[in-house]
């Protein structure tokens, strides 16, 4: 016989009955009972934890968070570049044309692009960090809980989804912490419309080449919410029609508020950043071989008669009503071995080198409405190869890991295309 026959319900809802008896009593004994002394932290708490100040008290730490990561990283990035020009510059001497291509144009040129962008990568990672570590973080996954368990998400939902914003593979990966089978679907499902970090070097280079750098912060920001809001949507539609059910409730303990540690928050940090480095070690470094040689070959062709030219012209048709061209399309196809490499491919299809010059060829290229158009169709459309990959894992269903990426593709396109229809009729 069952456990859960002998006591007639759910040995966790007995379970949770008999904890709150317990804690009733211990509070009967030790309650002292009168006028109550207000805390910092009770008044913290009355502001961030308020079902009408809290989200936009959240909304404005994330806004600021991206307007530190992108003012502050501003100098570091332009000593990155530099010295990437500098290594660049000195395989020069190499007698072999094609050696020096391989080297300047495929490594130096497509990883170096990527690499630029490690300053407002690493201070992203560092705010969060510090968000945190004050305590901030667990009362905004309270506050953000009303509205997703309303919608369908499950109250765990949100740590997942948070370490979304650095990769949706331990994303996905966590939500094994989950119970319910449909309440953990839906959210492997949409996790990856969280904004990981591999999307951030293509936020930044293209909201800095239409928008100076306060107003390009609000852009990224602006992507990131974006990425939350149809992650709710999508979940609310899910749990409607394919994955039906009610969420079940969660009950989270809050921590105390600290003052942030230098030490800790820069190791968070480095925890965090070291994985975007040994990436860029390891699938990017390969990436950029790759699409040099797909843009390369056959040798002595035009770009456009390339491998990798055939690749944009055969995508080509899809993308042209959202303003993209051939060259952007075949970037968007390198993108599924990693987002990042969206800009190592850019770098090397248009033949430019530095932040600086790939800045001023995308201006050329695409208008401020289909820059965003790009933005949010980087944000949205198929996850990278690891992330499909973790899906499958995770599901052990080909049926969920094909539909993910279906209709991400899909809401991706029409998202890009409403931006360039209404951005279009309003500008």
């Amino acid at each position: 016989m069952s456990v859960q026959e002998v006591l007639g319900e759910d040995p966790e809802i007995v379970l949770a009955d008999k904890r709150y008896e317990i804690i009733s009593e211990i509070l009967e004994m030790s309650l002292v009972r009168g006028r109550r002394k207000w805390s910092s932290s009770d008044m913290l708490d009355k502001v961030f934890l308020d079902k009408w100040l809290g989200i936009p008290v959240f909304l404005s730490f994330m806004w600021m968070l991206f307007t530190f990561a992108i003012e502050t990283s501003g100098v570091y990035m332009t000593l990155v570049e530099t010295w990437m020009g500098w290594l660049g510059g000195w395989f020069t001497w190499i007698g072999n044309e094609f050696v020096v291509s391989l080297i300047v144009d495929g490594v130096i040129g497509g990883l170096g692009g990527v690499l630029v962008f490690i300053p407002p990568i690493f201070f992203t990672f560092l705010g969060i960090s510090i968000l945190e570590d004050s305590g901030y973080m667990a009362r905004a996954a309270f506050v953000v809980d009303r509205i997703m368990y309303k919608l369908g998400l499950h109250g765990r939902s949100f740590i997942p989804l948070l370490l979304g914003f650095g990769c949706n593979v331990p994303g996905i990966m966590a939500c094994r912490s989950i119970e319910g089978e449909n309440d953990r679907l839906v959210t492997i499902l949409v996790n990856p419309l969280m904004s990981c970090g591999a999307r951030l070097p293509v936020y930044v280079l293209v909201a800095g080449a239409f928008w100076s750098s306060t107003q390009a912060s609000g852009v990224v920001w602006s992507m990131y919410l974006l990425g939350m809001v149809l992650a709710v949507v999508i979940a609310f539609l899910l749990r409607k029609t394919l994955l039906r059910g009610e969420p079940a409730p969660f009950i989270m303990e809050l921590p105390p508020y600290r003052a942030p540690t230098l030490h800790g928050s820069v190791v968070h940090m480095w925890e965090r950043g070291f994985l975007f480095l040994k990436k860029a070690g390891t699938y990017l470094l390969g990436a950029g071989i790759l699409v040099w040689f797909l843009a390369s070959f056959p040798m002595g062709a035009p770009i456009e008669q390339t491998y990798a030219g055939m690749i944009g012209h055969a995508v080509e048709p899809l993308l042209r009503p959202l303003g993209f061209d051939w060259r952007i399309g075949a970037a968007l196809v390198f993108g599924l071995l990693a987002k990042e490499v969206v800009v190592e491919a850019l770098i090397i299809i248009f033949a430019v080198e530095g932040e600086a010059a790939i800045s001023a060829t995308i201006a050329a290229t695409l208008t401020p409405i289909q820059g965003l158009a790009l933005m949010v169709f980087v944000l949205l459309y198929v996850p990278c190869i690891a992330v499909v990959a973790t899906i499958k894992a995770e599901t052990n269903s080909w049926k969920w890991t094909l539909f993910g990426p279906v209709y991400q593709t899909v809401l991706a396109w029409i998202m890009a295309y409403l931006v360039v229809v209404v951005g279009g009729a309003v500008l």
